[in-house]
Parts: C-alpha cells; structure tokens; sequence
C-alpha cells in the first residue's frame, strides 16, 4: 500500500550498500507516493554497482561527496558499520540534507551530542532509525502502560536474546572499532524500547557480559538491570548465541501484567496478553509494516508537520544508556547516567 505524505517529493540517497537498506528501506522509501531511491554509496564499487542493478537505483558511487553534492537529493539514510554513521552524518548536514542514521546514532556521546547540535543549526531533521517504536505491538503495549491499565508500573523485562544470523556476522563479533558487540547492537535497542514505553530515562545501571560462543574481542552477551526515575526496575538480556529462545516484553504493574512474545522484530510479528484479576485476553495491534511507518514519520518531519519517530535525542539518549552498560560490565561498578550535555 502506497503512502502519502502530502506531495513533499523526497529523493535519497543511501550511504551503506547494507542488508536492511535492501531487505527493508529501498521498499520502505517507494512505499511512499513521494519518495523516491535516486542514489546509493559503497566503498566498493562492485558493490555499489550490484546494488544498484538489484534495486533500480538510478545513480551509484564509491564518493559521498558526490551524491551529497547532489541538489535533487533532500535525505540519506545511513546504513555503514557505526563507527563511520557520525562523520556521514556529519558530512550530510554540512550539505543541507535530512538524515536518517541507523543505530546506534554514534559511538559515544560526544559525537551523538555534536550531531544533534549540528542538525538544529542547520535546520534539518535528524532521526534514528529504532524502528520498533514504530511497531504496532510497542505501541499497543505503552497504549496500555498510558491508559492506566496496569496501574502503576512495577518492572520491565526485555528478553532481546536471539541467533545472530550468519549472513550478519563478521564485524559484529570480532571489530570494536567498528562498533561490534551486542551492547551496540541489541542493548541500544532495548533501551529505546524502554525510553518509548514508560516515557522517561533510566537512571542508572548495573551488568555482565559474556563472549558465550561467537564474539572474539567483543561480547556476545550481555545482562543489566537499570533504575528508573519512577521507581521502576527494568531488567535487559541480549545475546547473539541462544538459537532456541524467543525475544518479548513483560510489564508488570499494579494492577495488570502485559506478556509479549516475539515482538522484538523486524516484522509485525508476535502475540500480546493482557492479565489482570478479570483474567488473561489477547491484545489486538497494528500489523502494518514496520520500515514503512519509520519512512512515513520521518518524510512529515522533513515536511515539517510532524517529528520522526525517534529524534536525534532519543538515538543519543539510548547510546548513552548503552554505553553506561558496556561501562558497567567493564568496571564492575554501578554507572549513574548524565544526560546533561544532550538535553
């Protein structure tokens, strides 16, 4: 189903010849009546050439600059190993473009807080692509939290342990420089999921990590527990090496549990139960695709009728709660987050 944003035509140009812009973004863009693929970028140029023979994108180059250098372009969405999204970012705002930048949106804080002072002075939008807020079941699920239904909120546990797939592996098991590692990788998500359901930041954070099996240099997985400004207690676990689990949320409050199975996805997939004293019911959500809600949100926001699904805060704010973890395992010691420098 095609999608319309009001006649804002929006070219882009992909940075990152990757997995998810072809399994996912190329369509994600042409879903929309007003978006168009025009360029993509690579490294290599074998690469860059496959790819745009695969996908029918018009134009394709080794140079960033020359597909920045573009006037038709208005918007790239950033898809490199995550050590290279802040200087393309960078690059991209300095020419006047939109960006949407996968996660995490940098390596560390400094380089997020640049990148969203960068995209305000210049006047564009700057999102992150954390694109399970845009999930129906994650917005079924802080429908609930909202509403009232659970009372007040008790705990939050995220099971985002999973079989890293072999197609995905290389430099996320044995490149910290690249940003390799399942903190970076999975732990940024569930702290974007947890920001977007109870609506506030953790506090502070305690972990382990693990190398369980795949990961040489880095960890493969990872256990922490955060403190949240209301009270709540929220408990995280990421792997790259349990072939046999199923990722999910439960919230558990006051007056209702919520269990979610299968719903840490690419797909609008899973199943969602409500119980409480008036017993156990199934929760309806939103099966829409996923990419395409994210490419929605953020063409309104280039429009400027709206703001992307998450800002370029909410990608600094998540790294941060990522990196306090990767800080904790690594110390031993409880890491208190200050997200001053990005408020």
């Amino acid at each position: 189903m095609e999608r319309s944003n009001g006649g804002q035509n929006v070219k882009w140009a992909l940075l990152g010849a990757s997995t998810i812009a072809g399994q996912y973004m190329v369509s994600a863009i042409r879903a929309q009546t007003d978006g168009a693929v025009r360029w993509v970028v690579s490294g290599k140029a074998e690469r860059a050439r496959a790819f745009a023979q695969a996908h029918r994108i018009e134009l394709w180059s080794t140079s960033v600059e020359e597909a920045l250098e573009d006037q038709a372009v208005q918007a790239v969405y950033i898809s490199t190993t995550n050590e290279k999204h802040y200087p393309l970012a960078m690059a991209a705002i300095g020419a006047g473009k939109h960006v949407l930048c996968e996660k995490p949106l940098a390596m560390d804080a400094a380089e997020a807080a640049e990148m969203v002072s960068a995209a305000r002075s210049a006047g564009v939008t700057l999102a992150v692509n954390h694109h399970l807020r845009s999930a129906g079941s994650h917005k079924a699920i802080r429908a609930l939290i909202t509403s009232g239904a659970l009372g007040r909120v008790l705990s939050l546990r995220l099971f985002h342990a999973v079989h890293l797939p072999e197609h995905l592996r290389g430099w996320r098991l044995d490149n910290p420089s690249a940003g390799g590692g399942v903190i970076m990788d999975l732990t940024v998500h569930n702290a974007d999921t947890v920001r977007f359901l109870l609506r506030e930041d953790p506090a502070s954070v305690i972990a382990e990590t693990a190398t369980s099996g795949m990961g040489a240099g880095v960890e493969d997985s990872a256990m922490s527990v955060w403190t949240m400004p209301s009270g709540a207690m929220v408990f995280s676990h990421e792997s790259f090496t349990h072939p046999f689990t199923e990722s999910g949320i439960e919230v558990h409050g006051t007056q209702a549990s919520v269990f979610a199975r299968g719903v840490m996805a690419q797909e609008p997939l899973g199943r969602i139960e409500l119980v409480s004293k008036q017993g156990r019911g199934e929760i309806s959500f939103d099966a829409a695709e996923i990419y395409g809600s994210v490419i929605e949100d953020f063409q309104s926001a280039v429009a400027r009728r709206a703001s992307p699904a998450a800002t370029g805060t909410d990608g600094a704010k998540s790294l941060m709660v990522a990196r306090a973890v990767h800080d904790a395992a690594r110390t031993g010691a409880r890491q208190t987050i200050n997200y001053g420098e990005i408020e």
